[in-house]
């Protein structure tokens, strides 16, 4: 299963994307979703990991390289990846449910039981 997320900063999650099969390229799914377009004019940053490296010039993501990097890039993926924690860190609350480990559903089936999940997981106090 693929479900793409979108957190606040500190982690709490605003969106959850309808699954596509797990064989679904993050890139791919990001771009079905229209993610990159819906951040870019709602002027929310959008940082994502290496799964994105040709991604919409609006995606940060990580440097990398086949071989050691610069200390300044090594930096900067440090930065990423705190800023990153959060939303990983959601993406892993999801994960606990043992109802979306190893489920054999449908897409559509399996997007529902995300709504679910998510709705019941929500912070509603503001």
């Amino acid at each position: 299963m693929n479900a793409q997320v979108i957190t606040r900063p500190d982690g709490t999650p605003l969106w959850f994307s309808r699954a596509l099969p797990g064989r679904t390229h993050d890139l791919t799914a990001a771009r079905a979703h229209r993610i990159a377009q819906a951040c870019l004019t709602r002027h929310i940053p959008v940082l994502a990991g290496r799964a994105y490296p040709s991604a919409d010039a609006t995606i940060r993501t990580p440097c990398y390289g086949h071989r050691e990097l610069p200390d300044h890039y090594q930096r900067f993926n440090r930065a990423h990846a705190r800023l990153r924690a959060p939303g990983e860190h959601a993406s892993a609350r999801l994960k606990t449910w043992r109802i979306l480990r190893r489920t054999r559903y449908s897409a559509n089936r399996i997007s529902h039981t995300v709504q679910t999940v998510h709705t019941l997981t929500s912070d509603y106090s503001g």
